[in-house]
């Protein structure tokens, strides 16, 4: 079969099932695309010189009537998790040679679950921007528009990678939308788990207290799957979660009939573009006629999320920034991009002494009531709803260089995700069509370790739509 490389991860485990193709004929299209595309997409930073050895391997063992989930299927990691003996960068000069001892938590366990390693993804430079292009190796460009348009950020190389049909599925990180705005931009779904559900261990600290560890897929089955190998604890990281942890595939087609499904009148509210609410209300009349109820409700805290937010994480990035000194390993902080830059100043100024009380207390309180905000809406006996549904931008993509020379209005480009981050929540986005030739998509949001429940609505929603493979 031609163009292997567009399978899904449940269409490519069948297929090498039935032998209807190799582990190493499904890397080999997945690096021949690469071989193509990568040059004007810049979706890879580092790709692998193991993968086809992998590729045999997965071969060999399904030979012997092994059998792991992810066996030989190609799979690209952000460049924010450390790989034993593959260059790992965060898309910073400053870690331009950087070799890692050992591997991320995440990435062993996708290993283990015979996982081909592809190569490493793009990213804007330690996951500090929302557009791609805040990377020492270039910006990433929108598979659908390799001209003019962002594919969103940070994880700007897995969005597109996954969407380019260069790999299966791609490893991101979100600590304020990282992995819900790219995903939305490119026509794929993204996955921001609950705040310790899925191990730290080995990825490069950003925001210690938001970073989740999440993933882009080409379906929300193939996320459910893949969540099924990364999630739970680690005794790496102490902020990983001790629940029994269900099958997050089970119940994927029990549908939607009767769930109360809320509506933040504050994000319908905040200067949205008039096309990207015309595609949100087409979603909605979809999953009403599924059998959900609509429910409007409000969190009256959304308004102070962008301002609370861009006061912890700099502050955050500021601590977790120091270590790169140019001693102990890296290159020395000369090499800092202006965006880091700029986020160490503001994070230093904020935790310095006579602001301290000023800005990060308060912006710690004001996170405490938008968490609260949402366990008061999470509670159905109480009149309140199963799940949230809300736009993932407030806007369709924009043009490369558009918002470059404008932090603000960048930063404001988070205001729809970074509430689940300060909230700990879980979000799922997930396509819901084009808009001008641009994919757009939504959120799902449920309560903590509600994963299980958003894959049966993201599924549900999906189910109405017809999958568009980009051909290219």
């Amino acid at each position: 079969m031609n163009n292997l490389n567009n399978l899904t991860i449940k269409q490519s485990y069948e297929y090498l099932n039935k032998k209807k193709c190799s582990s190493v004929e499904l890397t080999s299209s997945c690096l021949e695309q690469i071989e193509k595309l990568n040059p004007e997409i810049n979706a890879f930073i580092t790709v692998s010189e193991l993968a086809l050895d992998e590729a045999r391997k997965a071969d060999e063992l399904r030979s012997n009537n092994q059998e792991l989930p992810l066996l030989g299927i190609p799979i690209a990691l952000k460049d924010i998790y450390m790989t034993k003996g593959l260059r790992t960068t965060a898309a910073s000069n400053v870690l331009r040679d950087y070799i890692p001892q050992y591997d991320a938590t995440v990435v062993r366990k996708l290993k283990e679950a015979g996982a081909v390693i592809l190569g490493k993804t793009n990213l804007d430079a330690w996951a500090h921007g929302s557009s791609g292009e805040n990377s020492d190796f270039g910006p990433t460009k929108n598979p659908w528009d390799r001209e003019y348009y962002v594919p969103g950020g940070s994880s700007s190389g897995s969005a597109a990678a996954v969407a380019a049909n260069l790999c299966a599925a791609a490893t991101g990180t979100d600590a304020g939308g990282s992995i819900r705005l790219p995903a939305s931009f490119t026509d794929t779904v993204g996955l921001k788990p609950t705040y310790g559900l899925v191990s730290r261990y080995g990825i490069i600290a950003m925001a210690s207290s938001l970073d989740s560890i999440g993933h882009f897929t080409k379906t929300v089955e193939d996320s459910a799957l893949f969540l099924n190998i990364t999630a739970g604890n680690d005794p790496f990281d102490a902020t990983t979660t001790n629940k029994e942890l269900p099958d997050y595939t089970k119940d994927l087609h029990k549908g939607i009939r009767g769930l109360k499904i809320g509506i933040p009148k504050e994000y319908l509210a905040m200067g949205i573009d008039k096309k990207i609410k015309e595609n949100f209300d087409n979603a909605l009349r979809q999953i009403e006629e599924l059998g959900a109820e609509i429910i409007e409700i409000s969190l009256p805290h959304t308004k102070y999320a962008v301002a609370c937010y861009y006061i912890i994480q700099p502050s955050e990035v500021s601590s977790n920034l120091a270590r790169y000194d140019g001693i102990r390993f890296g290159n020395d902080r000369s090499y800092f991009g202006d965006e880091a830059v700029r986020r160490i100043i503001l994070g230093t100024f904020t935790l310095s002494a006579g602001y301290y009380e000023a800005y990060y207390k308060k912006a710690m309180q004001v996170r405490t009531l938008i968490k609260r905000d949402f366990e008061q809406v999470f509670n159905p006996p109480a009149g309140g709803v199963d799940a949230i549904i809300a736009p993932v931008s407030p806007t369709p993509p924009w043009k490369l260089g558009e918002k470059l020379d404008n932090p603000l209005r960048m930063y404001l480009s988070d205001i729809f995700t970074t509430t689940a981050n300060l909230a700990g929540i879980p979000g799922l986005s997930v396509p819901s069509g084009f808009i001008n030739g641009l994919p757009a998509g939504f959120q799902i949001l449920g309560p903590q370790f509600s994963e299980k429940l958003l894959f049966q609505i993201g599924h549900a929603f999906e189910q109405t739509q017809e999958r568009k493979i980009l051909d290219i």
